[in-house]
């Protein structure tokens, strides 16, 4: 075989990972079945485009990068806790990262976006694409969930935590 036609191959095998849609659709990540419509009536557009069709926003454009306050960091779309304020530390990223999440709260997939695999996660109950998790965070886990502020909301402590969405 010419060393040529090998790595024609493999760009082709590259591209065709780029280019694809990834395995799950957005409606495969809707777990409560809510049109677009229905969801900016609860959202903004941009949250949507994080939550539901899997965007990153611009790092260092969330406030909720520098809160400070104890806490809990809820699903913007569905009000599922994930997050307590002190699994949160500053990563240096640009996002919101915390080193471990709520049992239960999230689910993980493996995305290929970028040709290379990483583990994408979401809101448990929802489907809402948060961010991805990397092996790079702080002891007890060793884990960075790095996360889209936009797919989040900030609960202080002493407040009442908002009703989690159901189907």
């Amino acid at each position: 075989m010419q060393r040529r036609t090998v790595i024609a191959g493999l760009a082709a095998i590259g591209a065709g990972l780029f280019f694809t849609k990834p395995m799950s659709s957005v409606a495969s990540m809707n777990k409560l079945n809510k049109s677009e419509a229905e969801w900016l009536k609860i959202i903004k557009k941009d949250q949507y485009n994080v939550l539901f069709k899997e965007a990153t926003e611009r790092p260092f454009s969330s406030p909720l990068n520098d809160e400070k306050r104890k806490g809990t960091y809820v699903c913007a779309a569905c009000n599922l806790p994930l997050f307590p304020s002190q699994f949160k530390y500053d990563s240096g990223t640009g996002w919101p990262s915390f080193y471990d999440a709520n049992k239960g709260a999230l689910n993980t997939k493996t995305d290929y976006k970028l040709i290379l695999p990483r583990t994408e996660y979401h809101c448990s109950n929802c489907g809402g694409h948060q961010g991805h998790v990397f092996d790079d965070g702080p002891a007890p886990t060793g884990k960075r969930y790095c996360n889209n502020g936009l797919a989040l909301a900030f609960v202080p402590e002493g407040q009442t935590l908002p009703t989690v969405r159901k189907a």
